[in-house]
């Protein structure tokens, strides 16, 4: 990683400005129901405390655009923390102002502090320039390990850092920089990608990007359908992107063998987990039905393209995985992935659905790597530069 890292850095006795990822799901009792994000900040936390920092978090939580509302306050994590870390962590109730320069002032060396949402202002997604400067004022040196947040150019990601002059990456940052970056830029073969979700135009940059590098790229989910229109195939009453066909049959005519799309589909006649399923031919889609999953013969063939890949990157599940009846292939894609790990492959899943879909396939600590930001995976894999890892300095 040629950006600067928190071990290259003197932190002791320093005001250390972490931008982390707590944006964590809450239940109507304010209850946080999956803590992945603050463990995987936690590295990077424990470095800094330990060696002597005053850690001072920052984070947004949900969507309250720029409005104070208790619903998005970080106050629940600020619990969660303190359980963590007895007798070091406070919180303040903002994130800017003189009540946290107070609060910055009591800390001692080892101490953590947590800042209120910084999407309590609009400047924060505006970036603006004077609110970057008051967040920055807090801190010697700004840490960046918010992965998630990364591709947006808001005040607490790139904003900050023209006031301070050390920027690093901390550990979750580095681990997801080292995992997607080698895939895309220096990958073990042979390499495999594995795309799915339901539309083309999501996902057609990082086929673009994908199809020069990849030895092999295999296509699943909703989107299968586009491409077998373009085929001018019948795909009854399956998602379309009617606007795409076109982008989808070019995309075709590039790729070559290279592209592999399903050879079975299970159809339903209406878009429900109870609506029995029937694998049929991708060449013998009835009218009256739609694709909800990919079928028996097109696990097999997937399973054999995976054996022997020494990458494999899988973002997108392969059919509507939130219903029961139509996680198969989902499922059992992610279990393949395992069982490529296992035999020495590397194994990354970029976010967002994925992840959860490895998790409930009961998979999730057999992948070599499951990237906790689903946007900003997406836009590394499709080549673009993230603005929250732009920003940071050189090493």
């Amino acid at each position: 990683m040629a950006k600067l890292f928190i071990e290259d850095l003197d932190v002791s006795g320093k005001r250390v400005l972490v931008r982390v990822d707590f944006n964590v799901p809450l239940d109507e009792s304010g209850a946080i129901t999956n803590d992945k994000r603050i463990v995987a900040s936690l590295p990077t936390i424990t470095y800094l405390s330990g060696r002597g920092a005053k850690v001072i978090l920052m984070s947004h939580l949900g969507r309250p655009k720029g409005e104070r509302t208790s619903e998005f306050s970080l106050k629940p994590v600020a619990e969660d923390l303190k359980g963590r870390f007895p007798g070091k962590v406070s919180f303040v109730d903002d994130c800017v102002g003189d009540a946290v320069a107070a609060a910055v002032d009591g800390l001692n060396d080892g101490d953590i502090l947590l800042l209120e949402n910084v999407r309590f202002y609009k400047e924060e997604t505006a970036n603006g320039g004077g609110f970057a400067a008051k967040l920055a004022s807090l801190g010697d040196i700004y840490v960046n390990d918010a992965f998630g947040s990364a591709h947006r150019a808001h005040a607490s990601t790139e904003g900050v850092t023209r006031h301070i002059e050390q920027c690093a990456a901390g550990y979750l940052m580095k681990k997801e920089l080292d995992y997607l970056g080698a895939a895309v830029g220096n990958p073990a073969r042979p390499f495999v990608a594995i795309l799915g979700g339901a539309k083309i135009s999501g996902k057609i940059d990082v086929i673009a990007n994908l199809l020069d590098k990849v030895d092999t790229l295999l296509i699943g989910g909703a989107m299968m359908f586009t491409f077998y229109k373009a085929q001018g195939k019948e795909i009854g009453k399956s998602l379309l992107e009617e606007d795409k066909v076109d982008l989808a049959r070019e995309t075709l005519e590039k790729a070559g063998d290279k592209m592999v799309l399903p050879v079975d589909t299970i159809v339903a006649e209406t878009f429900s987990n109870d609506a029995p399923g029937t694998a049929v031919p991708v060449d013998a889609i009835p009218a009256d039905t739609m694709g909800l999953d990919i079928g028996p013969e097109t696990i097999a063939l997937f399973t054999k393209k995976l054996e022997g890949a020494k990458t494999i990157v899988w973002n997108g599940p392969m059919g509507v995985f939130e219903f029961d009846n139509y996680a198969v292939g989902t499922n059992e894609i992610a279990k393949v992935l395992a069982a490529c790990t296992k035999k020495g492959a590397t194994t990354i899943v970029g976010g967002g659905d994925s992840a959860s879909a490895a998790k409930k396939a009961g998979v999730a600590k057999q992948i070599s790597h499951i990237s906790t930001g689903g946007g900003a995976s997406l836009e590394l894999l499709e080549g673009k530069e993230l603005p929250g890892v732009a920003a940071l300095s050189e090493a």
